[in-house]
């Protein structure tokens, strides 16, 4: 692994040093990958970044992989 000057806030635990290291700062040009964080963005608010990262498997689940065509046409089943 290469030396790498990780900020402090990173530190608090080993999924914020993963983001930190693989993601954070990092430019994203995907449309899924930037879906997925709006829509992880919109489900903090009021909740820390780490809460977020631990259900994020359960989001992409939830939202089949943040697939935009498919989240369209869910049915009102799927949404409530």
């Amino acid at each position: 692994m290469k030396n790498r000057n990780r900020c402090s806030w990173a530190d608090h635990s080993s999924q914020y040093q993963k983001y930190h290291d693989d993601e954070w700062g990092v430019p994203v040009h995907d449309d899924v990958t930037l879906f997925e964080f709006l829509i992880l963005e919109g489900a903090q608010a009021g909740l820390s970044w780490e809460t977020i990262l631990k259900k994020r498997d359960g989001y992409r689940k939830a939202f089949d992989n943040f697939d935009a065509k498919k989240i369209s046409v869910y049915s009102e089943s799927k949404i409530g």
